[in-house]
């Protein structure tokens, strides 16, 4: 039986570098049939306490900001924070799929923008974007994929100086879209990076992929969670990527009703649960397999590993 990594060293075939050292049985396979881990809502350990409320929050929430602002942006925070490790540590921890948020803050002049859930991050969305080539310059043969999602209070003018930015900094490494995305294609052109852009300005542009579709449950509990996640699977996966969020997410009346509790609190209890569904799934191209599965708080338990091991399965069937 062919080994599962490359190269049996485990300081090698370590979470870091895991798709360098898969096995060639699975350098042809797209990356939309293999099992890639993701983080969701990846950038909310960087939110900025003092920022302006997100105007698509909950009116309640938008109420109570106005008139108790301090008091209601604590509460947002421990809410909206759904990670706690940097993206470089992320990265480094295995994940492939980062979940992008970008908007445009209303209190800043110049048309950096930012990333945004509840609040706004004090990092540029272009400070994150070098932070991530630089990481792939240092792991060139680790594949990406970038979702920029629920592009808010974004002009014509900031989408051209978000893609510009993109360009510019990936340049050589972005894998256009009518590319098969395999990693002995990719590694051979010398891509790196699949951007995908939650905007029709993308349908022309070749090195933007179309939005990638995420299987959201919306809800805290985690029996509801998983049936959701059963019910999508039954109907099919989609023929390209997609996502599997297993996240829980709370609503305005229910961060009224724990308003010393966060996001946290809610999430790391439940994550053997959790992380024991992910150990069930299978990749490839059958009808209920899963592709990208992105989870809150990375780096609190073994999801990363759990998804990356499902790339074992295909390795068996292909065997």
């Amino acid at each position: 039986m062919e080994s599962f990594f490359q190269d049996s060293d485990p300081q090698v075939s370590g979470n870091r570098q895991w798709m360098s050292h898969l096995c060639e049985t699975l350098w042809d396979v797209p990356l939309y049939n293999l099992s890639i881990p993701g983080s969701h809502d990846t950038m909310t350990y960087c939110l900025d306490r003092c920022s302006p409320i997100d105007p698509d929050s909950p009116k309640l929430l938008l109420f109570l900001g106005k008139y108790v602002p301090y008091i209601t942006r604590q509460i947002i925070l421990r809410w909206s924070t759904t990670q706690t490790l940097t993206v470089t540590q992320q990265l480094d921890a295995g994940i492939r799929y980062l979940d992008l948020r970008i908007a445009h803050r209303p209190d800043v002049p110049s048309p950096n923008l930012y990333f945004v859930h509840g609040l706004y991050t004090f990092v540029t969305v272009e400070e994150i974007l070098n932070e991530v080539s630089d990481w792939m310059t240092k792991n060139p043969k680790e594949m990406l994929i970038l979702a920029c999602r629920n592009l808010q209070s974004m002009s014509p003018v900031h989408h051209m100086h978000l893609i510009s930015c993109i360009q510019r900094i990936f340049g050589s490494r972005l894998c256009p879209k009518y590319e098969q995305a395999t990693l002995r294609n990719m590694w051979k052109k010398g891509f790196q990076i699949i951007v995908s852009y939650d905007n029709n300005i993308a349908v022309k542009n070749e090195y933007l992929w179309p939005s990638i579709p995420y299987w959201w449950a919306n809800t805290t509990n985690k029996n509801s969670l998983i049936n959701f996640l059963e019910r999508k699977k039954h109907l099919g996966r989609p023929d390209g990527f997609f996502v599997a969020g297993l996240n829980l997410t709370e609503n305005a009346s229910y961060v009224l009703k724990h308003p010393f509790g966060s996001m946290k609190k809610l999430t790391l209890p439940k994550l053997s649960f959790l992380n024991s569904w992910v150990q069930k799934q299978h990749t490839g191209d059958i009808k209920d397999a899963t592709n990208i599965i992105a989870e809150d708080l990375i780096g609190s338990g073994q999801f990363v590993s759990d998804v990356i091991e499902l790339n074992r399965k295909l390795l068996l069937d292909k065997n």
